[in-house]
């Protein structure tokens, strides 16, 4: 379903953004200056990681449409004939790119829309990490045909998942600004002011998250989990990624012989916990864990970005608690910036 943010929706945002609780908000019924979504600037932003930075950015002064359900997987969204019209009648389309969801890349290149389209990912990280992820042995023997492709894959691919570095979302939060003061140039103070405080707000989580990992043991600081999803935190904070169950998209399965090698690095690894993630399926990493004598973590990872009304910032913040205290390190959650709960007084 697509979520339209509609202008009085984004005005309750702004309200919770600056934290301004002196009055109550004006009642649905009483509509006096609320300006129609429809006269707005249209903006499309297709995950919930970019629907969520430009909705901090931008408030209520755009309609904002979010292609993807809060979390979702970009490798499983399919084109809606929503998506085409809001498509079609954008002023600005914000995407990811980096192949991270070819469905949505097959449609934007089939569009007709004269509206810029930009992606985020790669003008705010135009140096991504490379990875062979999706270099998989699914078989002991494979056709001619089929090798060739698999050689094609083997060739390194660039890591979609930039989000997972707190510092990265602050070059996302200036890319995004950047888009909306050219469609807008009469809001570009609003969208620059807005802007400079996430920036602001990302770099006290980033020494944040550093503090809480600095608290694990240092042969404990590995990553194991469903999906290979989390090399920029891995990066950016000091872990090794021992492995996943598959490469970037959660729709590849291991091989049962994937599962038993995977199983004999972790025990080799000695890591406390290994973990599943909200997108995917939590069976299969618990059977890994039983055959490799570790556990699964309490919760699960947020890969694809906030879920319902969360904030990036506050999945940073979830996703350290998760890892740090899963491999035995204490987070201090309470010590988190204050500014990153922006809608906890909604």
């Amino acid at each position: 379903m697509v979520c339209k943010r509609s202008a009085v929706w984004g005005i309750a945002v702004a309200v919770g953004l600056a934290g301004c609780a002196q009055s109550p908000p004006r009642p649905a019924e009483e509509p006096a200056d609320v300006i129609s979504s429809e006269t707005l600037p249209q903006v499309v932003a297709t995950t919930s990681v970019l629907c969520d930075l430009t909705e901090q950015i931008a408030q209520e002064t755009v309609a904002l449409t979010c292609l993807m359900q809060p979390g979702q997987d970009p490798h499983t969204y399919a084109a809606k004939p929503s998506d085409r019209k809001a498509i079609e009648q954008a002023d600005l389309i914000l995407y990811g790119g980096y192949d991270d969801a070819p469905a949505l890349g097959q449609m934007l290149t089939a569009s007709r829309s004269s509206a810029p389209q930009i992606a985020v990912y790669e003008a705010a990280v135009p140096e991504p990490l490379m990875t062979d992820a999706h270099d998989h042995d699914h078989a002991e023997e494979v056709s001619a045909d089929a090798a060739s492709h698999q050689e094609d894959s083997a060739a390194p691919s660039p890591d979609p998942h930039v989000w997972h570095s707190a510092l990265n979302n602050s070059q996302l939060v200036d890319a995004i600004a950047a888009s909306l003061s050219r469609l807008d140039a009469g809001q570009e103070a609003r969208y620059q002011q807005n802007a400079a405080r996430l920036t602001a707000q990302f770099a006290a989580l980033n020494d944040w998250i550093e503090a809480q990992v600095a608290t694990i043991p240092s042969e404990q600081r590995k990553l194991i989990t469903t999906h290979d999803a989390f090399q920029y935190f891995a990066d950016a904070y000091g872990f090794e990624v021992e492995g996943a169950l598959s490469g970037f998209s959660t729709e590849e399965k291991p091989s049962a012989r994937q599962l038993s090698e995977l199983a004999t690095e972790i025990k080799a690894a000695g890591v406390p916990a290994i973990f599943a993630e909200t997108t995917a399926d939590k069976a299969l990493m618990e059977t890994l864990a039983r055959s490799a004598d570790t556990a699964v973590a309490t919760q699960p990872l947020y890969v694809e970005g906030p879920v319902e009304d969360g904030t990036v910032q506050q999945m940073l913040i979830a996703n350290t608690c998760t890892i740090v205290d899963a491999l035995g390190g204490r987070c201090d959650k309470a010590t988190a910036p204050a500014a990153t709960a922006v809608r906890d007084s909604e």
